[in-house]
């Protein structure tokens, strides 16, 4: 590709709500535009590295088994009613109606298409196991699209989804891509880890999401050193320190003046937050009969703990849970800033396990002003449920080995879901067994986002000048730059060299353009192409030409005769150095 006629531009400053590396980087190095919030167009250099990562995962999907499919975008709706997420999910997808007003679904994943196709193709248990997998656009209406291509509405996946008989079969085809995972990611270059995570709207009974370690991520990731357990924090268990038992005393009442937190009411009672109860009000969304409702909840948690939605959110079952409004609060009779279970009504009272081995907390009073001492769960109220609802945090105990959990933020890059017969039971997905037993399909469903997966890869490889792209997801070997403004021996040069070393299978980028030698350079650093060949009048004259890897500050003078075999066996290098971090990696449930 000659630069000047590349479909991209430069740029010397990024936009300002450019707010991280990997956004600000590959808007000015000419990979990408924004068309609108969360939307973005992939100009040729992005096109061409997705490209290459694309390769890289059917790759490793054949590696495993995997046939490559294309389902569509739009979806009629009634697969997803079926499955009852049409009912489950909030704003996120895309519905519409199509001309003859049938409801339409923009593809958020495709389980229930592949559920679908099941039912049409998939009859005796001797067609099993299958494995397929598509790279297809994507759209989720997310409210709080950041970062550049980090978190955006409109993506391409890489979805695959194991068809299998039983779940021991699953359990193997989720081994599989456990590693394949793995391998797709050192090849790019890229450092992650697996931890275990919430299924969400999924479904499902085992999960695992693949990190990027990064401070930009979204994702809180607990960590433990000494026996590598790791969890994300929205589901992380942690072991309970032990608390002193004693005999339930007596309620009483206490003036507690302007002491709306758990911080206010610990100074001024001189007790740990460890002794207190902290109340938090939600609203929950329930689907209940094929019918929503609202359903007011009190969570209850210790108060030197955090609650965790995503917890609560599960045990109940819930589409979505708000913040409880101050007239919501005081209509079940309880009182904002000094609120608790005593003498509510109406409200459903959800426990952490922590709080009923907790003697006499102090809880609020649900009068203003006031708290009270010694409250005991089960003596002075009954709740509903009691359940894990507590967040983990740095220093707390490892559920596996007591030691202490250390926090991490993450970028999440892939993930993993043991979906079982959610959705093939819901479209009719059967099989005959070998007895002749009518048996749901099992499913497992796999997704690494493309385009996240890049920008992750621009976030950890790049300097003050710009990208420095991994030689396997680049997209070019090398960058040649033609010291010339006009026609004349450098740009001959450089135009042979070209021909010549992409003859010789490499990717070649040629800077024909007739700038000055500064442009070009700075140019070429922030394009970020591994190897870069600069031809000059100057070095020509010699018989030589200057070979540098944009990675390191050294320059070498390469004789001409032996330039294209020297940037061939560099390049040779660096794609062996991806390939030997390629290993088996141990499976953590």
């Amino acid at each position: 590709m000659r630069m000047s006629q590349l479909f991209s531009q430069t740029l010397r400053e990024a936009a300002a709500d450019a707010d991280v590396a990997s956004h600000r980087l590959l808007l000015r190095a000419g990979f990408i535009r924004q068309l609108a919030s969360g939307i973005f167009c992939y100009l040729p250099l992005a096109r061409r590295a997705m490209d290459r990562v694309e390769t890289i995962i059917r790759e490793e999907m054949a590696g495993i088994g995997g046939q490559e499919i294309t389902m569509p975008v739009v979806h009629p709706a009634d697969i997803w009613k079926a499955t009852g997420r049409w009912y489950e999910i909030g704003t996120e997808m895309g519905r519409f109606q199509d001309k003859s007003n049938r409801d339409m679904v923009l593809a958020m994943t495709h389980e229930e298409v592949t559920a679908f196709l099941v039912s049409r193709l998939i009859k005796s248990y001797r067609q099993l196991p299958q494995l397929v997998y598509h790279i297809q656009t994507k759209w989720r209406d997310d409210p709080r699209p950041r970062s550049g291509l980090i978190r955006v509405r409109e993506f391409t996946m890489k979805d695959s989804y194991s068809l299998d008989t039983d779940w021991d079969g699953l359990e193997k085809q989720y081994r599989a891509h456990y590693q394949a995972y793995f391998n797709i990611f050192e090849r790019c270059g890229l450092d992650t880890i697996a931890v275990k995570s919430d299924v969400g709207m999924m479904g499902g009974r085992v999960a695992h999401e693949y990190m990027y370690l990064n401070s930009i991520g979204e994702d809180t990731l607990m960590l433990c050193d000494q026996c590598q357990y790791a969890a994300n924090r929205q589901i992380a268990t942690f072991r309970q320190p032990v608390v002193p038992q004693a005999q339930p005393a007596p309620l009483e009442k206490v003036s507690t003046p302007d002491t709306q937190t758990i911080e206010e009411l610990t100074r001024l009672l001189g007790i740990p937050a460890s002794a207190t109860a902290k109340a938090v009000f939600l609203v929950a969304r329930l689907l209940r009969d094929g019918e929503e409702r609202d359903q007011f909840v009190l969570a209850v948690v210790r108060g030197d703990m955090e609650l965790n939605e995503t917890k609560l959110t599960n045990a109940l079952q819930a589409r979505e849970l708000r913040p409880a409004h101050e007239d919501e609060i005081r209509a079940v009779g309880a009182e904002p800033g000094y609120g608790s279970p005593l003498r509510v009504q109406g409200a459903m009272v959800v426990v952490d396990a922590a709080v009923p081995s907790s003697p006499n907390l102090v809880a609020g009073a649900n009068e203003s002003g006031y708290h009270m001492l010694n409250v005991n769960c089960g003596r002075d109220y009954e709740p509903d449920l009691v359940v894990d609802l507590a967040a983990a945090q740095e220093g707390d105990g490892c559920p596996v080995c007591g030691a202490p959990l250390r926090a991490r933020r993450g970028v999440e890059v892939g993930n993993i879901f043991q979906l079982g017969t959610k959705y093939t039971e819901a479209l009719g997905g059967y099989f005959l067994d070998a007895a002749g037993a009518n048996r749901p399909v099992v499913m497992g469903s796999y997704g690494i986002g493309v385009g996240r997966l890049l920008a992750c890869i621009a976030e950890e490889y790049h300097d003050d000048q710009g990208l420095v792209w991994p030689v396997s997801v680049a997209p070019f070997d090398v960058h040649i730059v033609a010291l010339a403004r006009k026609p004349g021996p450098a740009l001959q040069e450089a135009e042979r060299l070209y021909r010549e070393l992409t003859e010789a299978g490499l990717a070649v980028l040629l800077d024909d353009r007739g700038e000055n030698a500064g442009v070009k350079f700075n140019d070429a650093d922030l394009i970020g192409v591994p190897a870069r060949l600069t031809v000059g009048d100057r070095s020509l004259k010699n018989g030589l030409v200057e070979f540098k890897l944009r990675r390191e500050d050294e320059r070498l003078e390469v004789p001409l005769a032996e330039v294209v075999q020297h940037v061939v066996q560099a390049v040779d290098r660096l794609r062996g150095e991806l390939l030997a971090r390629v290993g088996p990696v141990e499976y953590r449930a």
